[in-house]
């Protein structure tokens, strides 16, 4: 596991299609019954869903880095539904009145 932490993530989708095409020629196997070692799909199986999880948390803490700039308070306001209920839009209407009188 150490191993694959400290991999690139270049090398980790290398290996994710190496992995993936070696589980392909063992179920051929299997379709055909010359597979020696069952267990062996099981290992891969489970090699391929650390990278893929690992690849997935290094996505996230990508977008996580980039979701919230400081500056940027556009993204932290509520927009307003652009096609609004007519009974939203009477409200609206009715508070705009208000306050203009």
């Amino acid at each position: 596991m150490k191993e694959i932490v400290e991999m690139s993530t270049d090398e980790l989708l290398t290996k994710r299609r190496d992995l993936r095409q070696e589980s392909l020629h063992l179920r051929l196997q299997q379709q055909s019954g010359q597979l020696e070692q069952p267990s062996r799909l099981r290992l891969l199986r489970r090699d391929v869903a650390r990278i893929e999880t690992l690849l997935s948390q290094r996505a996230t803490d990508r977008e996580k880095v980039n979701l919230w700039p400081r500056n940027n308070n556009r993204l932290l306001k509520r927009r307003r539904n652009p096609c609004p209920s007519p009974a939203v839009r009477a409200r609206r209407a009715l508070a705009k009145w208000f306050l203009a009188a």
